[in-house]
């Protein structure tokens, strides 16, 4: 689904990524943890092409880095759901309407458009919400609307980065069964967090980030 082969990265000729590979297998929940700054942002951003590598190359679908035209974004993000720490949502628009655009940026058929809306605000459990307004709402609810709008083109993989990191922690365990519900319907999900607890919790395959280099380690290990 996702492969990072022999990846580096560098911004103002720092280093951020060095000699990086790793994949995602289709239907994998896969966690990105480490330190502040250590990377994984940039990580999500070459997942889904708003980086490109200095070096290496990335794989996603039938995608790859050093072939990828911005013109084809809309198609790449059909196929990608994000979840944003800071939500990023339209503070004009209702929790129906939000999630909406997300379908109407990409061109979906009107007629389609309701239905697939009410679906996944349902399946988020936020259907009693569908007509308040974002600032009606509590972080935990914001963050659910977030995830319906990434998951309304029912995308392949869901990248979420940090979406937990403004929540208390009884909301970031819900948010965290959300997503391996999500999960355990096909979808695979690639989380990034600082949260070691809620990491061993997700009982995923962890990747630690550290100096410039990714490895595999154990839950026990965090």
């Amino acid at each position: 689904m996702i492969n990072f082969s022999h990846v580096s990265v560098s911004f103002r000729g720092q280093p951020v990524l060095a000699d990086v590979s790793f994949h995602v297998n289709p239907g994998e929940f896969v966690s990105l943890v480490g330190e502040t700054a250590a990377g994984k942002t940039t990580i999500l951003r070459l997942m889904y092409f708003d980086l490109r590598p200095d070096q290496g190359e990335v794989s996603v679908g039938t995608y790859t880095s050093s072939l990828f035209r911005k013109k084809d974004v809309h198609l790449l993000r059909r196929t990608l759901g994000i979840v944003f720490q800071d939500f990023r949502l339209l503070e004009d628009r209702t929790v129906y309407e939000n999630v909406a655009f997300a379908l109407e940026v990409t061109g979906a058929p009107p007629s389609e458009i309701g239905q697939r809306v009410l679906r996944v605000i349902s399946d988020v459990g936020l259907s009693h919400k569908r007509n308040n307004m974002p600032n009606e709402l509590s972080g935990g609810e914001l963050q659910r609307v977030v995830i319906a709008r990434a998951l309304v083109n029912s995308p392949k993989v869901l990248l979420a980065d940090e979406p937990t990191g403004n929540l208390d922690p009884a909301t970031s365990m819900e948010i965290l069964q959300l997503l391996k519900a999500i999960n355990g319907s096909g979808t695979a999900i690639v989380l990034a967090s600082h949260n070691y607890d809620l990491v061993r919790r997700s009982e995923s395959r962890i990747l630690k980030l550290a100096d410039g280099s990714i490895a595999e380690i154990d839950p026990q290990q965090l």
